[in-house]
């Protein structure tokens, strides 16, 4: 019984909450705020640094391939460096 009240009582402030408090300006569409021109520079921001770590991932892997595959010997006859 207690639960049903609680949840009838949020249904009904949910239900009278003014419409502009539940979106951010992203959202309810104003992209001229600034909080929707700081929310698109954090997201180039981060979408920046992913891509920089995953570089750095891509660019180790090369690294280890590279140093991974064996140089050809020398043909037989000629002489090494050793």
């Amino acid at each position: 019984m207690k639960t049903l009240r609680t949840l009838s009582l949020m249904l009904v402030f949910g239900l009278l909450k003014p419409s502009p408090l539940l979106a951010c300006a992203a959202c309810y569409g104003r992209t001229d705020s600034p909080l929707a021109e700081g929310m698109n520079w954090g997201i180039l921001t981060l979408l920046g640094v992913v891509l920089t770590v995953l570089s750095g991932i891509v660019v180790f892997f090369v690294h280890v391939i590279r140093r991974e595959t064996p140089v050809d010997p020398p043909p037989p006859g000629q002489p090494t460096d050793v």
